[in-house]
């Protein structure tokens, strides 16, 4: 009994050192790359999506060097359903999304491209070094494209955000951000570390598969840092960081965190998580269709977001 507790306030401590470490890392990340004027929406894509994702990225190398490889594409599926149906409807709830012409031709597209990816790659049940390679030279490929597009054609909105912030730059040094992202780092390492020990440990104790526990604890639990930075955007009218986080996050989780997860040692795909990449993969196309047809995602959009996810969670809680 009281192992059972002792594990659950680990994995309470673990989530905490996630998302608060995510939360140092985020502030000091986009403090370095505010000084080097990168637009707001490259910070939303990149930065701040590196920094929300990178609870999954430690959660899912730790499990996958743990042995417990379910949780790693478990964390990752799982995470990118939490993003887009719960996240994401939960934001465009709040306030109506509008979203920005390229986040509808090349991110969105790009997200559905991953998942296409990694689930053809995972068909024959593992996700190798080669695979990981393949996936990782992807998500290079991507970041070198948002740089460079944004060199050739920076935004006015985002030129004039960086110049207002010149004032408040100066109170904070480049040092303190950069003490920021290492601290961040090292927070959410070690949170990493206690999330897997005792998710795992629960899941053993309770006869809960690990790709469960993968798809809804863990990715809850990694998920909320994009959770906080999505809602406080959409509250503040920001809806470039809002969806810009969602959905680079998602990026980030498909090839960044699978790529590497892959090459440290190969992930095996079960054949159930089939299933939950398609799903995975219909809520992305339930996000593109509003943002293609509408370019924004309102509230009845977010309503069936949310339904969805409730219907998925059944079917979990059923199988």
């Amino acid at each position: 009994m009281w192992d059972i507790i002792g594990q659950i306030l680990l994995l309470i401590l673990g989530f905490v050192l996630l998302t608060k470490g995510a939360d140092w890392f985020v502030d000091g990340a986009s403090g370095i790359a505010t000084k080097l004027k990168i637009p707001q929406i490259v910070i939303g894509l990149t930065i701040v999506a590196m920094g929300t994702s990178a609870p999954e990225t430690a959660v899912s190398i730790s499990s996958a060097l743990k042995g417990s490889a379910d949780i790693t594409i478990g964390n990752v599926v799982g995470s990118n359903l939490i993003n887009i149906l719960i996240i994401l409807g939960i934001c465009s709830v709040i306030t109506s999304l509008a979203v920005s012409k390229e986040t509808v031709i090349v991110d969105i597209p790009v997200t559905i491209g991953a998942t296409v990816l990694v689930f053809l790659l995972g068909l024959d049940g593992k996700i190798t070094l080669i695979d990981g390679i393949i996936i990782t030279t992807c998500f290079i490929a991507y970041l070198v494209y948002l740089f460079v597009a944004t060199k050739k054609n920076l935004r006015s909105d985002s030129e004039n955000e960086l110049e207002n912030s010149d004032e408040s730059e100066k109170k904070n040094s480049l040092i303190k951000a950069i003490i920021f992202a290492i601290l961040g780092l090292a927070a959410i390492i070690i949170g990493s570390d206690f999330t897997i020990d005792s998710a795992t440990f629960l899941a053993r104790k309770m006869n809960i598969s690990e790709r469960v526990i993968g798809l809804t604890v863990i990715a809850l639990g990694t998920s909320l840092p994009e959770l906080f930075t999505s809602v406080t955007a959409a509250i503040k009218k920001n809806a470039d960081i809002a969806i810009g986080n969602i959905v680079g996050s998602c990026i980030f989780n498909l090839l960044l965190v699978v790529g590497i997860s892959s090459i440290v040692t190969t992930v095996p795909f079960d054949a159930k998580f089939r299933i939950d990449a398609l799903i995975a993969l219909g809520a992305t196309i339930l996000l593109f269709v509003p943002c293609l047809i509408n370019k924004k995602i309102g509230r009845i959009t977010g309503i069936l977001m949310l339904l969805s996810y409730a219907g998925y969670f059944t079917y979990l809680l059923l199988v």
